[in-house]
């Protein structure tokens, strides 16, 4: 009798998982159930992985919760990327403005780390069997009802799950399923950025520089191997694309022809089929993230702007949560329920925080009307501290 009932205990809620989408949201949820001994298959659209995305940052909040989902990872992250002592911000014409040592390991236990998305997704499937990640495999919906999902992808292909969980970004199709909201929300920003092998003595001894311009401003992160991330953003009420990938270059140029030679120097080495141009956009709160046997996670439940470099370390504690769910609840609905629970609230303030935080680069002044700067800084205090103070432990 409790040999059964152990068994049936240690028995995970489902057999078997489909994750559309192979980034890192896909990839650590990947692992963090695979841990409790579900069948997880991963599908992606892309039909190789290849160098791709942005340098970001990984702060204290997003290192705790990956760090419990694939103990020692964080240790490969510092090898594959850069550990950030120094931040260094400049004006348009070059000079140094102020320089701040970071606060990051002494005041939250952990550093924050700058890393190439690609970086990242590698070190992350590097932790998978290459058997359940299936490329090629673009998701056009699917079909569930109370036994299980049926995912389909083009070419008529289609496969059978317990539970789908769409990894699968901004412009997620298992979330427009669902939901049917349509396009996501232009908050007003353009952004051009790229990653290059390049090194520029003016900047390249800082690990991260900000310059901040009229309307528009640039970071240029170091983000390990020799490689460097620039990103550009520029306040626009109105978006349009370029027409080609010269088009993109010449643009963003001009955007930079009053800026510094050192600055354009890297977009002037950038080839030009290598600089993404695109609309900065989010997307309401929803109120649930789970239908039946269907459920997001990271950009797909909550994309945010950039501002606060959040994106990528929200994904990772959801996927912490959702594997903590699983293991501490009765059946699927309890868990997708208790997921929820635990996760909507704290992403719907950084998802309205990184918002605002994006129109405030855009600000002549970095304190908000009303405010004095001292009240300002104590506002970003007590909310850094809530952000980054953020552990698995605390979700227990």
């Amino acid at each position: 009798m409790n040999t059964n009932l152990t068994d049936k205990l240690s028995k995970p809620l489902v057999e078997k998982v489909a994750i559309v989408g192979a980034g890192p949201g896909g990839l650590a949820t990947a692992i963090a159930l695979r841990s409790q001994g579900i069948d997880v298959q991963v599908y992606e659209k892309a039909q190789e992985f290849r160098p791709a995305g942005t340098g970001l940052g990984l702060a204290p909040n997003g290192l705790n919760f990956l760090d419990a989902i694939a103990p020692g990872i964080i240790e490969t992250l510092k090898n594959s990327g850069c550990e950030v002592h120094h931040t260094v911000l400049k004006n348009i014409q070059g000079e140094t403005i102020r320089t701040n040592a970071t606060k990051y390991l002494e005041q939250y236990g952990q550093p924050l780390l700058t890393i190439w998305w690609y970086r990242l997704q590698q070190v992350l499937a590097s932790r998978l069997p290459s058997d359940i990640i299936h490329l090629n495999h673009r998701c056009i919906g699917f079909e569930q009802d109370e036994n299980g999902v049926e995912i389909h992808f083009d070419g008529e292909k289609s496969v059978n799950a317990d539970l789908l969980i769409g990894a699968d970004g901004v412009n997620s199709v298992i979330r427009e399923t669902l939901f049917g909201e349509g396009k996501p929300n232009y908050i007003g920003s353009m952004c051009w950025r790229a990653v290059i092998k390049y090194y520029h003595e003016l900047f390249n001894d800082y690990e991260l520089v900000f310059v901040k311009g009229n309307k528009q401003f640039m970071y240029i992160l170091n983000v390990g191997g020799g490689y460097t991330s620039w990103i550009s953003r520029k306040f626009s009420p109105e978006y349009s694309l370029s027409h080609n990938a010269d088009e993109v270059k010449s643009r963003i140029l001009h955007e930079l022809a009053d800026w510094d030679e050192s600055f354009r120097a890297v977009v002037e080495a950038t080839p030009a089929e290598q600089i993404w141009e695109g609309p900065i956009c989010d997307r309401p709160p929803l109120t649930q993230w789970s239908q039946g046997r269907v459920t997001l996670l990271g950009d797909a439940a909550h994309p945010m702007a950039p501002a606060m470099g959040q994106g990528a370390n929200t994904t990772f504690e959801d996927a912490y949560n959702l594997q903590k769910c699983f293991s501490d609840s009765a059946n699927l609905q309890e868990a997708l329920t208790s997921y929820e629970q635990r996760r909507i609230e704290r992403t719907k303030i950084i998802q309205a925080r990184s918002a605002w935080g994006e129109m405030r680069y855009y600000e002549d002044t970095f304190a908000s009307p009303g405010q004095t700067p001292q009240r300002q800084m104590t506002l970003n205090e007590d909310f850094h501290k809530w952000l980054y103070s953020y552990k698995p432990s605390v979700t227990s």
